[in-house]
């Protein structure tokens, strides 16, 4: 009897992997899968979950017997962690990316010409862009995609972001658009499209987590002036983020929010959220956003505000210490609450727009410096189920680069033009009230600097460059003499007024 074939082989059974697993077999496909540590490929297959699969899905204990079990052209995802590698010194080495080449370099003498490989984690676009390219000139198609939406997005139909091989695609897009969430009327739409080449499905994630960021560091500041200004209970809380979910900021993350405020603390009964440490932990992707950013010269603020926030977030002990010595603001809040709350709503909604604005720019600058083709109003649309940052505000982005697909910022267009003005008043009255009573916002703060920044014919920069050229020499250009230049001038011997 022939051997059984199947559709896709997945290494790296923790549980995204499992549940991206159990969810490619739920939508009809045969997997294969395998672990370093062999054991977990057992345990795996010994649950009721698995068990119910039958022979739809099995194990192999080798990667070379994992590469024996899969139909020609073969598909290999790799869902794996550093520790899951041995070392490939023959490779090219980053030092992040070693567990991944790894395991390219144990595979490549298993595959035939036209095989696929799959990286599912979050990877740094650049080794994505090197990986394209050394398989490309093996005969070996390459994928790096991103994966959004957590364990349970793994499971029920996450976002999807891939990039790479062009030829690749059509080899897992069945897969890959099966398993993934599904929007629009008719829940039909997969959340998974090509991106581009290369890395730009891991660029693209990236810029989806960053941007993760600076939607959490936002909620955290609406519910730190809430607290700390209004002196809003838990349950307050609870009713307030409730309300905001069914408006334009319905959306996963304030959905969460809403809900981390109900539940208690098993050893106590308190509120847990109040039990937590405020220590913000962080796994780089943030903090790779805002360093490519800078080497884009794109100003991708709110994110780099949000990574500085967890910075800082982390110093608790300096700032236990700091809070002894250092003083501030003693005034209380006496407005209206009704009213205020209604206000940091909108200071909210606004400081999402303006971050997801960056996002945006960041993508089409990057697009143009590493030639990829980024359809914005298709990467809002994959955004808009299965991943962390899914809204219904993401709709309204899809809408603004179907009108102008070469749209330059989400801030002209004339949707995000009237929210962002209609917001004003009570945007800046939030961070001034929040600066009046001493309570951080940083995100509201950057956000808003960030506007103001964007929206004037002119800036202090003209300062900045006298500077330089006073004391480096570094020549700047003139306003009215806009053909000519570069212009130095001997600033300590010429003529002063």
């Amino acid at each position: 009897m022939t051997e059984k074939k199947y559709d896709i082989g997945l290494m790296g059974l923790a549980v995204m992997g499992q549940n991206l697993v159990l969810n490619m077999v739920d939508h009809g496909f045969d997997v294969a899968v395998f672990n370093r540590t062999t054991s977990k490929v057992d345990d795996f297959l010994a649950t009721p979950e698995a068990q119910s699969k039958g022979d739809k899905l099995t194990g192999a204990h080798s990667l070379a017997e994992l590469v024996g079990k899969l139909k020609s052209p073969r598909k290999i995802m790799l869902m794996i962690k550093s520790k899951d590698a041995v070392p490939a010194p023959e490779l090219e080495l980053y030092p992040a990316a070693a567990a991944v080449d790894a395991v390219i370099a144990e595979l490549l003498p298993l595959l035939d010409k036209g095989d696929v490989i799959i990286d599912g984690g979050n990877t740094q676009f650049k080794d994505t862009e090197r990986r394209t390219k050394y398989l490309q000139a093996r005969g070996i198609r390459y994928i790096g995609t991103g994966v959004s939406g957590g364990e349970e997005g793994a499971r029920r139909g996450p976002s999807m972001m891939p990039g790479g091989d062009p030829e690749a695609w059509p080899l897992v897009k069945p897969i890959f658009q099966a398993i993934s969430a599904k929007v629009g009327p008719n829940k039909d739409v997969p959340c998974c499209d090509w991106i581009g080449d290369r890395g730009a499905g891991h660029y693209v994630k990236m810029v989806h987590n960053g941007v993760e960021y600076g939607d959490m560091q936002l909620i955290s500041d609406a519910y730190w002036i809430l607290k700390n200004a209004l002196g809003l209970t838990n349950k307050e809380l609870y009713e307030v983020f409730s309300e905001w979910n069914k408006t334009e900021l319905d959306s996963y993350l304030v959905e969460i929010t809403r809900d981390i405020f109900t539940v208690d603390d098993p050893e106590t009964g308190d509120a847990l959220v109040d039990k937590i440490l405020d220590c913000a932990g962080a796994k780089g992707t943030g903090k790779w956003m805002s360093q490519l950013a800078l080497d884009l010269g794109v100003p991708s603020t709110l994110v780099t505000e949000a990574v500085y926030a967890r910075a800082i977030s982390s110093m608790k002990a300096p700032r236990v210490n700091a809070s002894k010595i250092l003083s501030g603001p003693t005034a209380k809040f006496e407005g209206d609450r009704a009213e205020f709350i209604a206000q940091v709503k909108q200071a909210l909604y606004a400081s999402k727009i303006c971050s997801y604005a960056q996002g945006f720019v960041q993508m089409q600058a990057a697009a143009k410096e590493y030639d990829w083709k980024l359809d914005c109003g298709r990467i809002a649309l994959l955004w808009r189920g299965g991943c962390i940052i899914r809204a219904v505000f993401l709709e309204r982005i899809k809408d603004a680069f179907d009108r102008d697909p070469n749209l330059e910022n989400l801030l002209l267009d004339p949707y995000f033009k009237d929210a962002v003005e209609t917001a004003q008043p009570a945007w800046r009255n939030v961070v001034k009230t929040a600066i009046e009573l001493g309570i951080p916002v940083p995100g509201f703060a950057t956000a808003l600097t960030y506007y103001d920044s964007y929206r004037s014919a002119n800036l202090p920069a003209n300062l900045i460059q006298a500077q330089r050229d006073y004391f480096g020499a570094h020549t700047y250009y003139r306003v009215d003499k806009p053909e000519e230049g570069p212009f130095h001038t001997d600033w300590i011997n010429v003529k002063k007024s």
